[in-house]
């Protein structure tokens, strides 16, 4: 049976940090299903679309990892996977009360299913892609940030949102 861990997120967009908790989850996991969620309370960027097919591109070395989209109660999503692991990355102390309870709710709807905290990359803590959208918004550079693909979609969607403010 393969060991399957669920990596939940709006990606929006997906950054260096993301892609470096991936390519850890990758070693660790036999499958990792980076799900991009389709419904959100989070005004978005990205369409889902886009959001999913962005990651797809940054993603393809990993040969284990699939990126799929998802709507709903992410415990059914794993659920329906049969995933071991729900994965969560945490930047900061502060990430940790949240995800937390996150994980202990998740715990309750589907107890096959374990959370599993990996802690950024310290070169990455300070990277989230809201901080992202905003820099890029405003003409600043994320070549750091990101990956060249994820910085050229920034440019020509918030390029043009930042032009006409």
């Amino acid at each position: 049976m393969k060991k399957r861990a669920i990596y939940p997120g709006t990606f929006d967009p997906i950054t260096n940090g993301h892609i470096d908790i991936v390519a850890r989850a990758s070693r660790l996991f036999d499958h990792v299903i980076v799900a991009v969620a389709a419904s959100t309370s989070k005004s978005t960027a990205f369409s889902t679309d886009e959001r999913v097919d962005l990651a797809t591109r940054v993603l393809t070395e990993h040969a284990n990892v699939e990126v799929m989209r998802f709507e709903g109660l992410l415990a059914n999503f794993v659920r329906q996977w049969e995933a071991c692991a729900v994965l969560r990355g945490l930047r900061a102390v502060s990430d940790f009360e949240y995800e937390f309870q996150l994980a202990g709710m998740n715990k309750h709807l589907v107890p096959e299913a374990d959370t599993i905290f990996l802690p950024t990359s310290e070169n990455y803590s300070y990277i989230s892609s809201s901080l992202i959208r905003e820099i890029s918004s405003l003409g600043g550079e994320v070549g750091a940030f990101v990956p060249a693909i994820v910085r050229e979609a920034l440019a020509e969607r918030l390029g043009k949102r930042a032009m006409n403010k």
